[in-house]
């Protein structure tokens, strides 16, 4: 059958009777298809067409009448892996370029197309672009072969003083065998989106919240694409992470011993309290710990049923 008697189909009669594309034809059916101007082929059908030659016409198609939506389609999904700020400093450097090369796509957007069609999985893009950033690293020395270099000059001291134990597992994906250490600013928990950014000092690799305002400035190349690792067994005592929040509630007597209560409740613990008092309200600054991004809803939640809390926000740090 012509390639635009495809494109065009809008159903078929076999032996003079409506059937759906997917019937299966007997010897000496007599088959009718119908044709409209503006049908086109369905991703549908490639769950029933038979040879590879009409997979491939149907996959040609659709990724020349929706390349805008496409592009826009992997454009967000590398946007919720790698934040927005993190995908626009990526989109136009020479890392992002690469793997689109090495993908075999002439551009970005024909890789951003690719991966909004599905002809190429998020994963292997992500993969691709953390080895891409790590190659432009320099090789160890002799005297640090024991350790991983990042892309800048580190003093082996600085390393030395903050390895990861290699008897645990690390909680970040995409840093094995560097430094790293969480951003102070933005203070990431696991379950939330995160990237990573190589330091300008002999701290290694910041792991920030994506979405943090000090990422906006940072360039392209400077940046790695991390994930958090499934949470180990929780044998021994979990890990915890400082988050700080801003609670403003009506001043009255024992408002802040609710609050604690709720956290105590909670099991959550409070590392710092600091109280200002703009006329009549308190603004109430809290350093808490939790495990994760669901304890930390959880906890935003129960504070917010009391009735004096006007207002309950995150807040982020001055830049490191």
């Amino acid at each position: 059958m012509h390639t635009e008697v495809g494109n065009h189909c809008a159903g078929a009669r076999v032996n003079g009777r409506m059937v759906t594309l997917d019937t299966p034809l007997q010897n000496g059916d007599i088959v009718e298809v119908m044709t409209q101007k503006n049908s086109h082929p369905s991703l549908d059908w490639l769950n029933f067409v038979v040879t590879e030659g009409a997979r491939n016409r149907i996959r040609q198609w659709y990724k020349r009448s929706h390349r805008e939506a496409n592009i826009l389609r992997g454009r967000e999904m590398l946007e919720k892996e790698l934040g927005k700020s993190g995908f626009e400093a990526l989109r136009k450097s020479e890392p992002m370029q690469g793997v689109a090369e090495r993908c075999n796509y002439h551009s970005v957007e024909d890789l951003l197309a690719a991966l909004g069609y599905g002809e190429i999985t998020l994963n292997s893009v992500v993969s691709r672009l953390r080895e891409a950033v790590k190659s432009r690293q320099p090789a160890p020395t002799s005297l640090e072969s024991d350790i991983a270099l990042l892309p800048l000059s580190t003093p082996q001291r600085s390393l030395r003083d903050q390895p990861t134990s290699k008897s645990q597992k690390s909680p970040i994906s995409g840093v094995e065998g560097l430094v790293y250490h969480l951003a102070g600013c933005c203070n990431p928990v696991p379950g939330e989106p995160i990237i990573g950014v190589v330091t300008l000092s002999s701290r290694g690799i910041s792991i920030h919240r994506q979405g943090c305002q000090n990422l906006e400035q940072v360039m392209g190349d400077r940046l790695v694409p991390v994930s958090w690792n499934p949470p180990e067994s929780e044998a021994r005592r979990p890990q915890t992470y400082p988050v700080h929040m801003q609670i403003e509630v009506i001043d009255r007597v024992g408002v802040l011993k609710d609050i604690l209560t709720r956290l105590a409740d909670s099991n959550i613990n409070v590392r710092n309290v600091n109280l200002n008092y703009p006329g009549q309200l308190v603004v109430i600054d809290l350093c808490i710990e939790v495990r994760d991004r669901d304890q930390l809803e959880r906890t935003f939640t129960q504070i917010r049923k009391l009735s004096d809390v006007l207002n309950l926000r995150r807040i982020s740090q001055a830049q490191e």
